[in-house]
């Protein structure tokens, strides 16, 4: 899939502008074979305007609060299993380096399972996922369809046979 990423920003007249045009490039995973991420945006902070749609931070994966992410991502069918002779160190370590802190967010010994500090508006663009919650609780959701995920323990699981992808806009938000 392409990308094309357009940004906006001030001059330093306060005028608006085009300051950044191009391609964003798919994070991929042999620990997740056919899956893909897309970081689209990201900041740590809350905006204030006029700017100049520079990138702001944004370092880690998921958002802190006040921050915001803003992602693509494609869930490949079936179960996500690394090939057989795949270095997990390497791989892990490589994984971390382009997605800081998402595997430690994640469960071990429960695939795919995990819990972010975040307020999450997610809609499903092509394709079905099922949403599982905690004690098993699934939901399918099909192209069209939205999710607000409220800082809820979740898993995405693809089913069915063919991708499916899911934007999402993640806000940081503070646990109790």
């Amino acid at each position: 899939m392409r990308i094309r990423r357009v940004v906006t920003g001030h001059d330093s007249d306060g005028k608006a502008r085009v300051v950044d045009d191009g391609t964003v490039e798919p994070i991929t995973s042999e620990l997740m074979p056919g899956s893909a991420a897309y970081r689209l945006w990201g900041r740590d902070e809350r905006p204030t305007f006029p700017d100049d749609g520079a990138p702001r931070g944004g370092e880690s994966w998921y958002p802190p609060a006040n921050g915001s992410r803003f992602m693509i991502n494609v869930i490949a069918p079936g179960d996500l299993t690394p090939p057989p002779d795949l270095d997990l160190a390497a791989a892990t370590a490589e994984l971390e380096r382009r997605m800081p802190g998402a595997l430690a967010a994640m469960e071990p010994g429960n695939p795919g399972m995990h819990t972010t500090d975040s307020i999450d508006y997610v809609l499903i663009v092509s394709g079905e996922v099922t949403l599982e919650l905690d004690d098993g609780e699934q939901t399918v959701l099909r192209a069209g369809d939205v999710l607000v995920q409220n800082g809820t323990r979740h898993a995405w699981r693809n089913h069915s046979a063919e991708p499916c992808t899911i934007v999402g806009i993640a806000v940081g938000a503070d646990r109790g």
